[in-house]
């Protein structure tokens, strides 16, 4: 399979330039893609053009990340509605290396077709107005970047002249990235398309030179959402922002339909191997496994074997069957993480040191996790009620004992209503 029947199969390709698969035909090529570092973290929406710049290596061609510290100061107002902030220098260094670090975890930075980051502050940062007016922007007619749609859907709201110029700036990066290391091909998202073209056209105009584009869908899910979004906004490949259960989770709970386009677009595997576990899930769909499938590799990539493995024992806290030592065993990070949104409350160490009866700790106080005394006897008669995934009657006390980490204590009635005790 050549690589444009790749992305066409696993539904990455979306336009491609005339003449672009002959040339990957007949020699090595350097490809680029940009990447916004506007956060210190690659998100989920990020995949899809990090996977094409996988692709691009895996069929022995050059992917070039190009990272935007000076595009990044200005904005791209392709699908904005409104002005970002801008950031400063020492923020946007600071986000490069972090993105840098996590490109590392997807491209081979080794080798004859090894992986290159650049950063266009690098070649930004000493030109001034007047040259690039004169040097680029008397390449390019107003008419021409009145035609694009970035530029279309935003005249009636306004747009800044620095967002105007947006698709000159990028279209020199490409410019400057085939002129100094041979890059030939420009890849993104399909609302890039304009602003790739401006590029090419520099390269024409300017260079008499011949270059091109490749472009993928923008993803969304079955039901016509944002895809990347959760309930907490963004999903960070950094573990920092979101934890690696909250990542595995994620892609457990996608649709099927969603699924199988997704073992497509973010995995390795192959067409057999996907359609193999395809056809296991219609024979089980409650098994979820093209779901869980998805979720192991993807997390595998990003978070590692060991978190990929902590995930999973902090899903089957609350899905699965779990001891008290699987409880104990999960890193504290994640276990809040896994029971953020659950009722908590605040007991003292004095009063945990002393112990405290379990009708009291689920019923006592303004903050009480069941109504009534009454109802936690109830409850503890028909055996619902579990401290730390253990069964207990009404005669337990929660001690020092029972504290997990620095000070924390699950509670458990029934199967699916859990209550978080802190110790302070």
């Amino acid at each position: 399979m050549s690589l444009i029947e790749e992305l066409q199969w696993r539904g990455l390709l979306h336009d491609i330039m005339p003449g672009t698969e002959t040339l990957i035909a007949e020699e090595c090529v350097k490809a680029y893609v940009g990447f916004d570092p506007t956060a210190d973290s690659l998100h989920i929406g990020n995949l899809v053009p990090i996977m094409l710049l996988v692709h691009w290596q895996r069929a022995g061609h050059i992917p070039v990340a190009l990272v935007g510290g000076a595009t990044g100061m200005v904005g791209d107002p392709s699908g904005k509605t409104a002005e970002r902030q801008f950031l400063d220098l020492e923020v946007l260094e600071h986000n490069l290396a972090c993105q840098r670090a996590q490109l590392e975890k997807f491209l081979d930075f080794e080798g004859d077709n090894a992986a290159m980051v650049v950063n266009n502050f690098d070649w930004f940062k000493d030109f001034k107005f007047l040259d690039f007016i004169r040097d680029v922007g008397k390449h390019i007619t107003v008419n021409y970047m009145l035609s694009k749609e970035s530029v279309k859907n935003r005249l009636e709201s306004g747009m800044s002249f620095t967002e105007f110029t947006y698709q000159l700036v990028q279209g020199y990066d490409f410019y400057h990235l085939w002129h100094t290391h041979g890059v030939k091909v420009q890849m993104g998202g399909s609302d890039q398309w304009g602003n790739m073209v401006t590029g090419t056209e520099l390269i024409r105009r300017k260079g008499n030179g011949q270059a091109y584009a490749i472009t993928a869908p923008l993803i969304t899910k079955a039901d016509g959402s944002k895809f990347g979004k959760s309930e907490g906004g963004n999903v960070w490949l950094d573990r920092n922002r979101t934890s690696a259960y909250k990542f595995y989770q994620y892609w457990i709970n996608v649709a099927d339909e969603d699924a199988s386009r997704y073992l497509r677009l973010f995995t390795l595997l192959s067409r057999e191997a996907i359609e193999s576990i395809e056809s296991t899930h219609s024979k089980d769909p409650s098994r979820r496994s093209m779901q869980k499938a998805l979720a192991e590799d993807v997390t595998l990539r990003i978070h590692g074997q060991k978190n990929l493995s902590t995930a999973i024992a902090a899903s089957n806290l609350l899905f699965g069957k779990s001891s008290e030592k699987d409880l104990r065993d999960l890193p504290e990070s994640e276990l809040l993480s896994v029971f953020a949104g659950v009722p908590q409350r605040t007991v003292s160490r004095e009063d945990i040191d002393a112990g405290i009866g379990i009708i009291d700790l689920l019923a006592r106080g303004d903050d009480a996790f069941l109504a009534s005394n009454g109802e936690a006897r109830r409850a503890l008669k028909e055996g619902s009620v579990s401290v730390n995934k253990v069964k207990v009657n009404d005669s337990r006390l929660v001690s020092a004992d029972d504290v997990i980490g620095s000070g924390l204590i699950l509670l458990q009635r029934g199967k699916k209503n859990y209550f978080l005790v802190r110790v302070r």
